[in-house]
């Protein structure tokens, strides 16, 4: 079977969609790693198939030999491509199958973007590599004129999946899907072998370009009433892991004694707290993390938008620092030059090996910058997360609960009276502990139940653990979900960077209320405040802003003041942010869509009704030209001929249009009644010439009745239907 040069035209559009698909990875991945994957996945197997459906004797290669030849190249070419890494160590089977069979749950519990490893990039590869093989044997053995996409459509549907919660966005690349969708329809419409597969781009080029760029600039005003669905909340996450053998809780005490020695740097103009370990659970003994670290591959999810907030990029040099956790203001973005796993509830980092001195890497942070009107009226969480986080377990063994406990709870009770909302019930907790007791290095470290009572009790003395800890239990006493957080405050700034040293090592407590999460308090005297007198850093000037506007919520409370019918009706007015999609704009956007969709049919109906008429054999193409040129002596006003022979057309038509037409008009007669009344069947030649005489019929129908008559007649209805009132009839 011997294929045309047009036949193989169609190909070049199916590896385009196959690629274009591939880019949708890049939600995943990031850009730069998927388009090489992409490209060659998507121009190899085309080739392939182009190759095997060449000229050969018996016809194209049967299917079967085309799919062992492009399973054959598909492992070459990632061998020598994507997994060319891997081949150095002798592990390319151990690579492919984990790539190909383990790479998607990888993927799906990864926080995205996920890390461009070999094993990761074998899924894109396999699944365009598919996408563009299935594409081209459709567009190379079937006449359906869309089939081809489909399996393009199918590699988009394995991108958005994985690429849900992914940075950026794939608009423009699912309006050049709308675009080459519509250029393939356009070139198989005369069928793969015709070889007139570049007839039609003139026209349909421009629509499908149009309707790409109406389905980019409509896809952000669609409204979506739901969250997309996203199958990472039916993978199960990784199991809590204890990233680190001794708590840093357990080493505050120790770092203390000994203050100089330097842990980290900082290089920011800024200085502000370093978060090192997030602590949620208590069990009566020490407190740990119940963080479900996830891999990463530099995205760190955000956590509650305060109305205010401020970025900071920091770059961060390990120096005696060790184990796993990483330093990072609160609350981290990205994390580059480190990798890092991460716990998307808190956001605290952690190392997959211990921290090494030399270490370094670059971490964007927003730090939130609460305010009291953020924090005015703001009620306690009621989730899952808070509801562990109010529990007071017996501990280990225990068969009763503690005596300590009814202490604790009169403690914190004694210290809140008058306290009317939970907010002042923290805020005034917070003050309580800063003058009930005295900060001392000294004091001896733990903060298990007894030692919290002695604390509270006799001695009265203590390190940022005791006063954390004990905030922290006491504040669970009185029903709100608290947590301990270990990190550094403050330094000393040498050159262009802040040492960041053992001494200034902090713990405060955190709170989460209803709306926006988990907000610090800060149960320690002022002469326990880490950095405090430091020359050059401004240590924790987020911190004290956070604390003064903690007192001013706590106080409006207490006294609304003049203000407090403008801050009810701002709160009456907040719900509006979340009201239904007003009915007017789907509205809107039904009439935009049947408008284009109108548009579309007319400007894209007498183009399909012309491809149409030129195919077929010899004899139908006779009749489609006539049936053209009917068409065109419409425009003139020639539409009432259905009783005229072809000749009684001609010479009406003649008269309409001018002295000029008769000599095309007069042999497309004789051609359309030699083709329905001879004995002889039309050639492929009369029927070349019966479009030659219609094709200059129409340009001289353009000049007589002017191209936007032509226009205003297509856009009526009417030129929706398909004109063959008039047949021939003999003389």
């Amino acid at each position: 079977m011997t294929r045309s040069p047009g036949g193989y035209v169609p190909l070049a559009a199916t590896a385009c969609l196959a690629a274009v698909a591939g880019l949708a990875f890049q939600r995943v991945f990031g850009l730069a790693p998927v388009v090489p994957v992409a490209a060659v996945a998507a121009a190899v197997p085309t080739l392939l198939c182009g190759l095997l459906s060449g000229p050969r004797e018996k016809g194209p290669w049967p299917l079967w030999i085309s799919l062992v030849l492009t399973v054959i190249a598909w492992a070459a070419t990632v061998s020598l491509t994507v997994l060319r890494p891997a081949l150095g160590d002798g592990t390319l089977p151990r690579t492919l199958r984990e790539g190909v069979l383990g790479s998607w749950k990888a993927i799906l519990t990864t926080l995205l973007p996920a890390p461009a490893e070999p094993e990761l990039l074998v899924l894109v590869s396999v699944v365009v590599w598919l996408a563009a093989f299935a594409s081209a044997e459709l567009a190379l053995r079937t006449r359906l004129r869309a089939a081809p996409a489909v399996p393009a459509l199918g590699a988009w549907a394995v991108a958005l999946l994985l690429g849900v919660d992914g940075p950026g966005s794939n608009l423009p690349l699912a309006a050049a899907t709308v675009v080459l969708v519509a250029v393939l329809v356009l070139l198989r419409a005369d069928g793969p072998d015709t070889g007139l597969a570049w007839r039609p781009l003139a026209a349909g080029v421009p629509v499908a370009a149009v309707l790409g760029a109406l389905a980019f600039a409509a896809g952000p005003l669609v409204p979506v009433g739901a969250a997309p669905y996203d199958p990472r909340e039916r993978v199960q996450a990784p199991p809590p892991q204890q990233r680190d053998g001794v708590s840093p809780l357990d080493r505050v005490g120790g770092w203390l004694l000994a203050p100089g020695q330097v842990m980290f740097t900082v290089a920011a103009p800024r200085a502000g707290a370093e978060r090192l370990a997030v602590l949620d659970r208590f069990d009566g003994v020490t407190w740990s993390s119940t963080a479900r670290f996830v891999p990463t591959g530099s995205r760190v999810p955000e956590g509650p938008k305060p109305d205010g907030s401020r970025e900071t990029a920091q770059r961060i040099t390990i120096r005696d620092l060790d184990g796993v956790w990483v330093p990072a203001p609160d609350r981290p973005r990205r994390v580059d030059g480190l990798p890092v796993v991460v716990d998307p509830g808190s956001g605290a980092l952690a190392a997959g090996e211990p921290l090494r001195p030399g270490q370094a890497y670059r971490v964007e942070s927003v730090v939130p910058e609460w305010t009291a009107g953020d924090l005015a009226g703001a009620g306690v969480a009621a989730d899952a997360e808070a509801k562990a986080a109010r529990e007071l377990p017996w501990g280990p063994g225990a068969k009763e609960p503690p005596v300590q406990l009814a202490e604790f709870r009169g403690f914190a009770q004694a210290a809140t009276r008058g306290a009317a909302t939970p907010l002042q019930k923290a805020t005034m907790l917070a003050d309580y502990l800063k003058v009930y007791a005295k900060y001392d290095v000294t004091a001896a470290p733990g903060h298990g139940y007894r030692q919290i009572d002695y604390f509270l009790g006799e001695g009265r003395r203590g390190t940022p653990e005791h006063f954390a800890t004990a905030y922290a239990l006491l504040a669970r006493t009185l029903g709100l979900p608290s947590r301990v957080v270990v990190g550094f405050e403050g330094g000393r700034r040498e050159g262009g960077a802040v040492q960041v040293r053992s001494g200034d090592v902090t713990v405060w407590p955190e709170v989460k209320f209803d709306r926006l999460g988990w907000i610090r308090f800060n149960p320690l005297p002022d002469s326990g405040r880490p950095g405090k007198g430091n020359e050059g850093v401004a240590a924790g000037e987020t911190e004290q802003k956070l604390e003064q506007a903690q007192k001013n919520a706590a106080s409006q409370q207490r006294d609304p003041g003049p203000d407090k019918t403008a801050r009810q009706q701002s709160q009456k007015a907040a719900p509006a942010e979340s009201s239904p999609t007003p009915w007017w704009v789907f509205a809107s956007i039904a009439v935009g869509a049947l408008v284009v969709g109108y548009l579309c049919a007319v400007l894209l109906a007498p183009v399909l009704r012309r491809r149409r008429r030129r195919a077929g054999p010899p004899a139908a193409r006779v009749i489609g030209a006539w049936h053209q040129a009917l068409d065109h002596l419409a425009d003139v006003g020639l539409s009432t001929a259905r009783t005229l022979t072809a000749h009684e057309v001609a010479r009406f038509g003649a008269s309409s249009v001018g002295e000029d037409a008769r000599g095309h008009l007069g042999p497309l007669a004789d051609l359309v009644d030699h083709s329905r009344f001879a004995a002889s069947r039309p050639g492929p030649r009369a029927a070349d010439r019966a479009w030659h005489h219609t094709d200059e019929l129409g340009r001289l129908v353009t000049a007589k009745a002017g191209r936007l008559r032509r226009l205003r007649r297509r856009l009526h209805p009417r030129s929706l239907r398909d004109r063959r009132a008039v047949r021939p009839r003999a003389r």
